[in-house]
């Protein structure tokens, strides 16, 4: 497909640009002047044109207005602006620019999130799967979700980062393992290998286990280890035999809490005792008040005192011998009465007086057997080291198992992994590599040759990783001299197309490249002859004080920029 226009509008239907593409050579020229040797033409939006035609792609939204090699350094004027104003971007792909009836996708984006976010194709607003799934069907129909992704295949079209700048196949981010590239390459190279994805995802997996491994032995070795593990065991056993070995009362504990029982109780049977004594005293002592209370006086002079009383007061029947003998019956009487719980009290008194006594040998008993052994100091420490060495086995045995089922999950996923192998590095399948990569190299070569009379080829070799085998692609000069990398690069990207059609390949014809100022003048005419001969779009910045006469033609430039007409005039 081919890149047919580039539409930027504002949220209210204005039209900022609308850059027209054409087969051949594509121009993006910034005009500014150069003043006293000096270029003033930084910023005004060419290379924004190819970060434009990439966001459509499915590139991401903080490339346009983020600084490439610091992301947090934002041009919040060009950001505000792009959210503000709501603007859209539009691009329109046709499968052959030549043929009015042929295919054309239009697709949509905007710079706003979640609901007023645009994101269509066709018209068909879409979700962030279901449009990188649209992309992937407009060049290989049912491939989504397999490897290598729709980023990856067409990540050579589109050169404006200093990596795909200044690398021909490594040109993907720098965190791409080498097993990606493998696939990649392959896939390009029409050499269908059907568990290329399911390789990914095994040395992906692979890839996490053997750092997850490395994190675990980060401070030992398994065999460190296994080593200190049975060291410690060996404390263990020296531990617990010295634990053995102290001479302590086994039933400790149990005799401990018997031992405060019968505290307990000889608190409470001494109070009991002291309660009855008390009551026994006070019962004496009441004893004694009536005791006293029995009469003992004289009792002849008593008697006189009584008979003169009853000579003088008339009706007296009671002699005195009466009174006096029914006074002392009731002292009695009451005396009786308060003595008769002494009996029981002694009763008592002796009960607990008995059972204080065997509560207090049992207590002499029970000190003598917690207290005549080692002292539990010793037991303490030895408790103590006996927690640190289980906890620090602990700690070791977990380590050790983790490390046992990674290097389980290890041999299995290596196993998986052998097997896809024994395809992929059979003689049949590298015979078949063989074959597609002279097919590439007889374009590549004549590109090369016509462009810079150089002769460059695309290689592979066979590379072991860790163990493990893979395929390493690469580029170079058959006259073995230095070249220049970007005449590399863009004779391969050329190259590639022509061989992509050949062996009916679906590919993106239209290759962007940033920096062409870069570039030598006869290198830029040579290829500007050979994509328009070709009908290979190339799409190019630069600017026009590098430009060569003979291309500073209105036929090649599709947009003119400079510091007074920058790309999204946000001045205006």
């Amino acid at each position: 497909m081919f890149l047919k226009s580039l539409t930027i509008t504002r949220g209210d239907g204005t039209v900022i640009r609308n850059i027209p593409f054409h087969s051949g050579l594509n121009l993006i020229v910034d005009e500014t002047p150069v003043v006293s040797g000096k270029e003033t033409g930084n910023n005004v939006g060419k290379t924004t044109v190819l970060k434009l035609v990439d966001f459509c792609l499915y590139g991401n939204a903080k490339g346009i207005y983020s600084d490439y090699e610091n992301k947090r350094n934002e041009y919040k004027l060009v950001k505000d602006f792009l959210v503000n104003k709501r603007v859209l971007i539009s691009l329109v792909l046709k499968d052959d620019l030549l043929q009015e009836e042929s295919r054309e996708v239009l697709i949509e984006r905007n710079f706003l999130p979640r609901k007023d976010k645009i994101q269509r194709v066709d018209g068909n607003n879409k979700t962030d799967d279901e449009f990188e799934e649209a992309l992937t069907n407009l060049l290989f129909p049912g491939h989504y979700g397999s490897k290598p992704t729709f980023r990856q295949i067409i990540a050579h079209n589109i050169r404006y980062k200093d990596l795909s700048i200044n690398n021909t196949l490594k040109n993907l981010d720098s965190f791409t393992r080498d097993d990606e590239y493998e696939t990649l390459y392959l896939f390009l190279l029409g050499c269908d290998f059907e568990h290329g994805g399911t390789k990914q995802e095994l040395r992906a997996q692979i890839a996490i286990e053997e750092k997850f491994r490395e994190r675990l032995e980060s401070e030992q070795t398994k065999s460190a280890y296994e080593t200190a593990l049975a060291l410690i065991q060996s404390d263990i056993e020296e531990l617990e035999r010295r634990r053995a070995l102290l001479n302590l009362n086994p039933n400790f504990e149990s005799d401990l809490d018997k031992l405060n029982r019968i505290k307990y109780q000889i608190n409470l049977t001494s109070s009991e005792i002291g309660r009855f004594k008390l009551r026994k005293d006070l019962i004496l002592e009441a004893k004694n008040e009536m005791q006293s209370g029995i009469s003992n006086i004289d009792m002849q002079q008593l008697q006189q005192i009584y008979q003169q009383a009853t000579s003088l007061v008339k009706g007296i029947q009671k002699t005195f011998q009466e009174l006096y003998d029914f006074h002392n019956r009731m002292v009695e009487s009451k005396r009786q009465f308060i003595v008769q719980d002494l009996p029981k009290i002694d009763a008592e008194l002796a009960t607990k007086r008995k059972y204080l006594n065997n509560l207090l040998t049992e207590e002499v008993q029970l000190n003598a057997a917690i207290t005549q052994s080692d002292s539990f100091d010793v037991l303490e420490q030895l408790i103590l080291e006996l927690n640190a060495k289980y906890q620090m086995k602990g700690e070791y045995e977990n380590t050790l198992r983790q490390l046992n089922a990674v290097e389980l999950k290890l041999m299995e996923l290596n196993k998986d992994l052998a097997e896809i192998d024994k395809d992929l590095f059979s003689d049949e399948f590298s015979m078949k590599i063989k074959e597609q990569i002279n097919k590439f190299n007889r374009h590549f070569s004549f590109v090369s040759h016509e462009l810079y009379g150089e002769k460059y080829a695309l290689k592979f070799d066979t590379k072991t990783v860790k163990g493990r085998r893979l395929y390493e692609f690469s580029a170079f000069n058959t006259n073995f001299s230095s070249g220049k990398k970007q005449g590399e690069i863009s004779c391969f990207d050329i190259a590639y197309t022509l061989f992509a059609d050949e062996e009916n390949i679906p590919c993106m014809h239209f290759l962007l490249n940033d920096k062409k100022e870069l570039m030598h003048d006869n290198q830029l005419l040579r290829i500007a002859h050979f994509v328009n001969t070709n009908g290979i779009q190339f799409v190019a910045s630069i600017l026009k004080d590098k430009l060569p006469d003979e291309l500073d033609k209105d036929e090649y430039v599709v947009v003119k920029l400079s510091q007074d007409d920058k790309l999204f005039r946000i001045e205006e």
